[in-house]
């Protein structure tokens, strides 16, 4: 199959490294960034426009609601180059609201469209063990699990009506940020009582406590292992979804609202581009102790 590839980034390019090891042909935009084993590896055509009118499915993976705007409706973007048939799927977490929006301006053009945001960060995107949550007509998604299957292990059609998958991820989010903010907590205050928060976290994986985010998170606090593969500003860009949606539903987040401040505080302090479990360096600020040196 001819799939269009839009957002070579820390997730996008392992799992679009998926698709051609699976056979498929990737079709790229140019880019600046592209380095040379993408332009090897790939057809690199001038502009999204131009990967949609070579490729039959056409996926996106860019950071944020205005990039996925922008790469389907821009000068010379995505919907400029569809043909009747075609099939975009957004792997982005962006809005649901604009999401719906998205889907009824790709629809008007003949094509069907997908939402399809994914948890497991760079980890998952590397082993093609993403978990893939869907929003979109049945058909469709049929026609795109084979290529989901390439890229994920944990793929879910949550409801057929376009947004469903970023309702899914939005949730998501909110889970993960306030677990990474709980075991931010704990380490942070088992450390100042004098604890070892190593042995703290060794004894807590096997209880009720446990969790990947202590298992994977709690180790990067304490080792200070803070490279990204899920990066601060891209999670307070969620919880910001999260609220917003929260504000048109007429829900309370509170939690989330305070999670989203500690992100915030993050940025503030030169932290965006860390892990987002380098959420601890906020808490570590305000008990003036760290999880460990380093």
């Amino acid at each position: 199959m001819k799939i269009g590839f839009i957002g070579l980034g820390i997730m996008g390019k392992p799992m679009a490294g998926h698709l051609k090891a699976a056979g498929h042909d990737i079709i790229v935009p140019e880019r600046k960034s592209l380095d040379a084993d993408s332009r090897a590896a790939y057809q690199v055509v001038p502009d999204a426009k131009s990967v949609a009118a070579a490729a039959e499915v056409i996926i996106l993976m860019v950071p944020d609601t205005p990039d996925v705007e922008a790469v389907l409706f821009g000068p010379a973007g995505v919907a400029e180059g569809l043909a009747k048939g075609k099939l975009v799927i957004d792997m982005s977490s962006i809005s649901p609201t604009a999401t719906k929006s998205f889907a009824e301006k790709i629809n008007a053009r003949g094509c069907d469209y997908l939402d399809a945001p994914v948890s497991g960060g760079e980890v998952g995107a590397k082993q093609a063990s993403l978990t893939i949550m869907v929003g979109g007509p049945e058909a469709a998604f049929e026609r795109a699990k084979p290529l989901f299957e390439k890229m994920g292990k944990n793929i879910t059609l949550v409801g057929t009506a376009n947004g469903a998958g970023q309702t899914c991820k939005v949730a998501n989010q909110i889970i993960v940020a306030l677990t990474i903010e709980a075991v931010g907590e704990a380490l942070v205050f088992a450390a100042k009582a004098g604890a070892d928060p190593a042995k703290v976290r060794q004894a807590l994986m096997g209880g009720l406590a446990t969790s990947r985010i202590l298992e994977l998170h709690g180790e990067r606090m304490i080792k200070r292992t803070f490279n990204p593969g899920f990066r601060i500003v891209l999670h307070q860009k969620d919880l910001n979804l999260a609220l917003q949606s929260a504000k048109e539903l007429g829900v309370a987040l509170p939690n989330t609202a305070s999670t989203q401040q500690l992100f915030s505080a993050s940025i503030a302090q030169g932290n965006g581009g860390l892990d987002h479990s380098g959420l601890v360096k906020a808490l570590e600020i305000l008990a003036a102790h760290p999880v460990a040196e380093g």
